[in-house]
């Protein structure tokens, strides 16, 4: 007779080694940081803040919160995970010592947020230096910035929380990515935390966060056509494309337009030799949709010289619903650009791939954005700052040091299977070691981001 053990082993747990390190796969991301220069960089930038004889650098202390996040955390005091593994993280400060930095910078207003976006595009240019053509520069020296705004629901009161147009109640941030195109993912360049009631398409808000995304680049590309600004129709007001467009900026644009009375019927009248089909995102022929210009049939007075007006006419999936702006059973999108030349579906093509910015915020959500934990503003533009430095760092570590299938890995799966693994540490005089377990499925994956880093010279 066998004795019954169950689905899974029977395994008895107890304390007492202390050299075993938790989350020690989160080494790339102190190595990203320290290859990148963005300890030093964020350090320079926080002196202001550090009061005399402080033990602990107000950047360490700002980067820590960041690692924290990246690695998993929702709030402050996740910090502990660190201050737990000393071997690998170094000294963590304590609860109170962070709350009381993060209150110094929210004081300072926009003081302390100008310093910390300095060193994150200090250290961005030196990123995209080291990742030379895995960089988001694409090969026709192209950068993409695509805007868009998120919904955070707060489930208490806090100041400028109100209800939102989803019938919700909290924030309407509004942010910006840097795109990586369909190599990797992408990067956070902005941030700005606005009231609940604020409107999809304040032009105000979206140059507000353009300009703030401008800075994140490196100088050759924050003017001229080769920077592409991409948004939702939001984005398609006068303001905003009227600031774009302005003598000595001359940005590129690709912004959705609100199917209006006028482009309704100008989609009536489009001869049928006129459309041309439509691509899938894999390039091919999508059947059943089909794209047209209508730029000549419209009166585009008021509104920026070189503006393109296209529409994409496609039959919905069985079950849609159609809108009142559909025409003849076809669902209606319509978007401008002022690129000149270039078939109009790897144009519209170009446009639909802003959809990539909803994963974006999608990461964002699982990278600290779900909830905003303080209950002054001030304070949660700093929690936004401290999620930019995540993602930053989530986005940078697979550009320079993973390879393939691994670089597109989202947030989650970076997690399971890179920073969750636990190793050894190993001391040999005054060097320490990490040794992680052969019959880990992805050691030979973290060992060889590793051993990328550390091709790339220190800084300084």
């Amino acid at each position: 007779m066998k004795k019954r053990t169950g689905l899974y082993p029977r395994v008895r747990t107890r304390s007492g080694s202390s050299a075993i390190v938790s989350q020690a796969g989160g080494v790339v991301l102190t190595q990203t940081i320290r290859k990148t220069g963005l300890d030093t960089a964020l350090s320079a930038a926080l002196h202001p803040w550090r009061k005399p004889r402080a033990v602990h650098d107000p950047g360490k202390v700002l980067l820590d919160v960041a690692l924290s996040v990246a690695l998993g955390g929702a709030c402050l005091a996740d910090v502990g995970m660190l201050r737990a593994e000393p071997g690998v993280f170094g000294p963590v400060a304590s609860d109170p010592t962070v709350s009381r930095l993060v209150e110094r910078l929210a004081a300072a207003g926009p003081k302390a947020l100008t310093a910390i976006r300095s060193a994150r595009a200090a250290a961005r240019q030196r990123v995209w230096s080291l990742a030379a053509e895995h960089s988001p520069v694409s090969p026709d020296g192209q950068v993409t910035l695509d805007i868009d705004a998120a919904l955070v629901t707060a489930h208490s009161e806090k100041e400028d929380a109100t209800p939102t147009w989803k019938r919700g109640f909290g924030h309407h941030p509004l942010l910006a990515f840097i795109d990586h195109g369909p190599e990797g993912t992408g990067e956070p360049a902005a941030a700005v935390l606005r009231p609940g009631r604020a409107g999809a398409n304040t032009a105000t808000d979206h140059i507000t966060v353009t300009k703030l995304a401008l800075t994140q680049l490196p100088k050759q590309h924050r003017r001229g056509r080769r920077t592409l600004i991409r948004t939702d129709s939001a984005g398609g007001t006068h303001t905003f494309l009227d600031w774009l467009t302005r003598r000595g900026r001359w940005l590129s644009y690709s912004v959705g337009m609100t199917i209006t009375d006028q482009i309704h019927t100008a989609v009536t009248r489009i001869p049928q030799r006129a459309w041309t089909p439509a691509y899938n995102a894999d390039g091919q022929i999508r059947e059943g949709a089909r794209l047209a210009e209508i730029t000549d049939m419209l009166d585009l007075t008021g509104w920026p010289t070189g503006m393109r007006l296209i529409v994409r006419a496609e039959r919905p999936h069985p079950g849609a619903q159609l809108r009142f702006t559909d025409a003849d059973g076809n669902r209606l999108t319509c978007f401008a650009t002022n690129t000149t030349g270039g078939q109009l579906a790897g144009l519209e093509l170009r446009h639909r791939r802003r959809a990539r910015c909803e994963d974006r915020i999608r990461t964002a959500r699982d990278t600290g954005l779900r909830n905003l934990p303080f209950h002054s503003t001030a304070q949660n533009q700093i929690w936004l700052e401290i999620i930019q430095l995540a993602l930053d760092l989530l986005a940078w570590m697979p550009m320079l040091a993973l390879q393939g299938d691994a670089r597109r890995w989202e947030i989650k799966k970076l997690r399971l299977r890179l920073f969750s693994t636990a190793a050894r540490l190993v001391r040999s005089g005054r060097q320490r070691a990490l040794r992680f377990a052969d019959h880990w499925p992805w050691t030979d994956t973290l060992l060889a981001a590793h051993a990328r880093l550390e091709l790339f010279p220190n800084t300084g």
